[in-house]
């Protein structure tokens, strides 16, 4: 997607990346200190040409060829950026498929400067390839060798070698249900980005596509509209941030199947329970391998809730930019709409400083490993039972969450348990647990007068309440990450217990409604235990 309007900015000499402005005043843009690492990663990536292209104007067309002709003619700056492989991928990809903007009416020496810089850039990335982080940047490569092996003449035997690469790696990193292996679903919007038009170029080249390659964006299609909430966004898992409105659009543009998304996505870990114009997406696998899990959170068994295009319960997500300052708080189990006991997060990330630096991030170390999920249609809507042990080796404590949604999606009833695994003893003086329910910064919430629930007002005007059966609720402070403004403040509904007391905390969402429906909706069924 690109914006015309933005090329008279970059005309100017104004470059604004990752919410950071800079100004040329008439120096090299690639001389200049960057504001952030994430403004970098978008001005070496040189994806800002399609808005120069989308303009499409001789002084757009001149503009571009020199900004181009500027970075090409120093090969000896040193941007430690620059030669990440991702960052590599991506500009090898952007100087591919804006060649026609860059070489529409130029002269044959500019055009062989140009052939000869895109060739030192796909040598680089051939070379990264021996040197790679597994998951997305390292698809990324693969696909950017594929488009440099089908742009470039004489490439036949690349061809081959590419294609057969990129097969095995869609092969090994999309999992059987679409989702990635990483489980993050950001991953889907940037690698859909990225495969859709590498199909359309096979087929411009008259070769046939890798069947792995239709395969997998067959199978990632579905994927992308399992994680979307009513208004259009993702749920936040993983490491998901704000989703680009009109990027989504597009590639959704290009299914095929336009279904119903699918309840459940056993190979990913996830849940979706759809009723009436409410939706719960809950995450119920185990963390990623380690090797794949620098984003992953502790997220496991959390919930987001949706009532027709508003979003009531959500996890605190990533920001899209300046992700290191709130990196550690977003990743723990505290950030998430589920259980946390004695504080302490389900998975557990590499802490040493040395560590991070040679494992180029805080890889998941310990976590879940037996995530169980069971759901069932019963007379008055759809159950779902889980469980994950991810305090068990620490506390030796089992965490079961069980959900009902009705069948008009008025009413969600939950429980949460903390118990002893079969045959272990609870370890340790510490039996304190909370029970957090992230709020969207646009629902308006306050506390009733008898403590034991929560109004909650959205923007559409329906009022939900929450209400726990047994136990005082607390509203306190949180922080909504993944804003299109970046972090912003709001609400969370916190629950407060002692395993020694009180083992489970039963609670419900409930749409309140003066109808009969209404009234018969507000009737607390029974959770089957």
């Amino acid at each position: 997607t690109a914006d015309a309007t933005r090329a008279a900015e970059i005309y100017a000499g104004r470059f604004v990346f990752a919410g950071k402005i800079v100004t040329c005043h008439g120096r090299s843009i690639f001389d200049l200190e960057p504001p952030s690492e994430d403004w970098e990663v978008a001005l070496l990536g040189f994806g800002w040409l399609r808005h120069l292209r989308a303009a499409d104007t001789a002084l757009t067309r001149a503009n571009a060829r020199s900004l181009v002709d500027d970075w090409i003619s120093n090969p000896a700056r040193k941007r430690p950026l620059e030669r990440r492989p991702d960052v590599l991928a991506r500009r090898v990809i952007s100087l591919l498929s804006q060649a026609p903007l860059v070489l529409g009416d130029t002269d044959g020496k500019f055009y062989r400067k140009y052939l000869r810089g895109l060739t030192r850039e796909i040598r680089y990335l051939r070379y990264a390839m021996l040197d790679i982080a597994d998951g997305v940047p390292r698809l990324q490569v693969l696909i950017a060798l594929c488009y440099a092996s089908l742009c470039l003449a004489n490439q036949a035997r690349h061809i081959r070698s590419a294609t057969r690469r990129l097969s095995d790696e869609l092969q090994r990193q999309i999992m059987p249900d679409g989702g990635h292996i990483s489980r993050n679903p950001g991953a889907l919007v940037e690698l859909l980005s990225d495969l859709l038009p590498l199909r359309q170029t096979f087929a411009a080249r008259n070769i046939a596509p890798p069947p792995a390659l239709l395969n997998a964006i067959d199978r990632m299609m579905p994927m992308l509209r399992f994680f979307r909430h009513g208004d259009g966004s993702f749920a936040l898992f993983n490491g998901m941030s704000n989703a680009p409105s009109d990027l989504v659009a597009t590639l959704l543009a290009y299914d095929d199947t336009h279904g119903v998304p699918m309840a459940n996505m056993p190979h990913t870990g996830f849940q979706r329970l759809d009723a009436g114009t409410t939706t719960v997406i809950m995450d119920t696998g185990p963390p990623p391998p380690p090797n794949i899990s620098q984003e992953a959170h502790a997220g496991c068994l959390s919930f987001e809730l949706s009532s027709g295009p508003s979003r009531i319960v959500i996890n605190c997500g990533m920001p899209s930019t300046g992700r290191d300052n709130w990196r550690t708080f977003a990743r723990s189990t505290v950030a998430h709409s589920t259980l946390t006991y004695h504080d302490t997060s389900s998975c557990q990330f590499v802490e040493l400083s040395a560590m991070k630096r040679l494992l180029q991030g805080a890889p998941v170390v310990s976590g879940p490993a037996n995530v169980e999920s069971y759901r069932e249609a019963v007379a008055d809507g759809d159950l779902l039972t889980t469980s994950h042990d991810g305090y068990l080796a620490r506390f030796g404590v089992l965490h079961r969450r069980v959900l009902m949604i009705s069948q008009d999606g008025g009413r969600l009833d939950g429980e949460d348990t903390v118990s002893p695994a079969p045959g272990v003893r609870i370890k340790g003086a510490e039996t304190d647990f909370a029970l957090r329910f992230h709020l969207h910064p646009a629902v308006k919430a306050s506390r009733l007068s008898d403590a034991r629930g929560v109004m909650l007002v959205l923007p559409s005007r329906d009022v939900w309440t929450f209400e726990a059966l047994d136990d005082k609720v607390d509203l306190e402070d949180s922080v909504f990450l993944a804003g299109n403004d970046g972090p912003r403040r709001t609400a969370q509904i916190v629950i407060r217990q002692d395993s020694r007391h009180a083992s489970s905390i039963r609670w419900s969402f409930v749409r309140s409604s003066t109808s009969a429906s209404g009234t018969t909706a507000r009737r607390k069924p029974e959770l089957p235990l």
